[in-house]
């Protein structure tokens, strides 16, 4: 298949710069890929769309405030190191801005209580960094270090738990798994009260998916890595809810992966934890996921080919034409929908 088939027209004021309040305040463009309907709706009637017994399926993965700012010592040139992932205890992969003069041995300090070391350089152009510092790593990080907010949000984030899911608990992402933003703790609750099945696992987003599709045949894409982990409690409810013929509901691209990565076959998973690099593109035949709440993804991107696999690339097209057409709200901070198989 061509980059090309997946790409639309997106006028830049249809990316949303902030977030909707209160969070279940955004719009909700419900689909049915079977009847080709569209419906438009709020995303607080999402009671209206589950049934007792179906289960919702979120990432509780938590956004690490990743990106420090530094300089380097000798020079004082300024420096920005932005964390990608723990290697071991305090050896960490990053990025390093400006690249060039982050050469191994150099010593970058961020405050009188933090410095890094560069020690080794990655094949991505990354460096391996150590940490040196006294106390916590992870309060001392959560003082000096800034949320990051993804390429295309230029406004400044008043409060920066608005970039966070209301249940995120497992810091490790580089950005947020953001279908998971417009549900409140009460919306929740209400679920859970109407029978609903509340589980988790665990994705930890990183910086490669918001890097743009390089090839014009998507079949030859690579992947980035991440890390995933499926509870056995959250995999025995899913089996529990397969079996009594209910459907199995991810919300966000970041579960539909870990689903279909730890699936053992179709309607058939366990708990585990690993790396995944699963890519979901049209042609793939779903094993666990019945349903899915998303966002509105950025053109000719992996997340767009996710759920035109699930929902039929010409539909999922139409349904974004429409939106552009209704000014829904795109991206990380826009409105959120719903695909759904009887």
């Amino acid at each position: 298949m061509q980059l090309t088939d997946f790409d639309y027209e997106l006028p830049e004021e249809r990316i949303a710069q902030t977030p909707v309040e209160p969070r279940n305040h955004s719009r909700f463009m419900v689909l049915d890929p079977l009847e080709k309907t569209i419906s438009h709706r709020h995303f607080y009637d999402l009671k209206e769309y589950v049934e007792p017994g179906d289960t919702l399926i979120f990432n509780d993965t938590r956004v690490m405030p990743a990106r420090l700012l530094g300089w380097r010592e000798g020079s004082g040139g300024k420096v920005e190191v932005f964390l990608l992932r723990r290697i071991d205890k305090d050896l960490w992969e990053t990025l390093v801005k400006p690249g060039k003069k982050a050469r191994k041995g150099q010593v970058v300090r961020f405050s009188d209580e933090l410095t890094c070391t560069v020690m080794d350089s990655t094949d991505f152009g990354g460096r391996i960094v150590q940490f040196h510092y006294e106390g916590i790593f992870e309060e001392i990080l959560d003082r000096l270090g800034e949320t990051p907010l993804p390429p295309y949000i230029h406004e400044k984030l008043e409060d920066k738990e608005r970039y966070q899911t209301v249940y995120s608990r497992e810091q490790g992402s580089a950005a947020a798994p953001t279908a998971g933003l417009h549900f409140t703790v009460e919306q929740m609750q209400e679920l859970k009260d109407m029978g609903v099945n509340l589980g988790f696992v665990t994705l930890h987003v990183g910086l490669g998916t918001f890097r743009p599709v390089n090839v014009d045949v998507i079949e030859e894409h690579v992947m980035h890595k991440e890390y995933y982990s499926i509870p056995q409690e959250t995999a025995d409810l899913i089996m529990a809810t397969k079996k009594a013929g209910k459907r199995v509901i991810a919300v966000g691209t970041t579960s539909i992966r870990t689903l279909e990565s730890a699936a053992d076959g179709v309607g058939e998973i366990s708990g585990k934890s690993g790396w995944t690099d699963i890519f979901i593109y049209p042609g793939y035949e779903f094993k666990i996921v019945d349903a899915i709440i998303t966002n509105f993804h950025l053109p000719k991107s992996t997340l767009i080919m996710l759920i035109s696999a699930f929902a039929g690339r010409e539909f999922v097209l139409e349904a974004y034409k429409t939106a552009v057409a209704e000014k829904y709200r795109f991206f990380s901070f826009g409105d959120a929908m719903m695909l759904t198989r009887h």
